[in-house]
């Protein structure tokens, strides 16, 4: 199982807010957090409008805009993130419509990967972004260069 660059990417975003969720100002911009992971500006903003319309963040356009966590960090579970970003989980051709697969009504395949996609989902289902920041926080906090943000500013809601 390989996850995509969208589901990668979309983990990072939340990872980033909820880790700058403990500092003064937990409001990012994309920019930043591309710089932040060396990451293409352009690929993140879709996935920043996906993670909006999906409702794991709020993103406030404008001057003193940008982007905030909708749900606290033990709410946003790993599982359900994975099953919103992933465009396809069917392992296999026998998992999804239009199968042609000439052994398909014979074959172990389908069943056996579908018991170890369920396991991995499962355990992706125990654990949320909270998880992901652990005991590490700090670590995460320098990493990510937090200390180096300018400081906060006010910022307003977008009307």
């Amino acid at each position: 199982m390989r996850l995509t660059h969208f589901t990668d990417y979309s983990l990072r975003v939340l990872t980033y807010l909820a880790v700058k969720k403990g500092k003064q100002e937990e409001r990012a911009t994309i920019a930043e957090i591309a710089e932040r992971f060396a990451i293409s500006r352009n690929h993140l903003m879709k996935v920043v409008r996906e993670l909006s319309r999906l409702g794991y963040l709020h993103a406030t356009r404008g001057k003193h805009g940008g982007l905030l966590l909708r749900h606290a960090p033990a709410d946003i579970s790993l599982g359900g993130l994975v099953r919103d970003t992933e465009p396809d989980l069917g392992l296999v051709e026998c998992f999804r419509d239009g199968d042609t697969c000439t052994i398909t009504s014979a074959c172990r395949l389908r069943p056996i990967l579908g018991e170890a996609l369920a396991a991995f989902l499962a355990v992706l289902d125990r654990y949320t972004l909270a998880d992901l920041l652990g005991p590490q926080r700090d670590d995460l906090e320098q990493l990510l260069h937090l200390d180096d943000l300018p400081p906060a500013v006010e910022a307003r809601p977008a009307s």
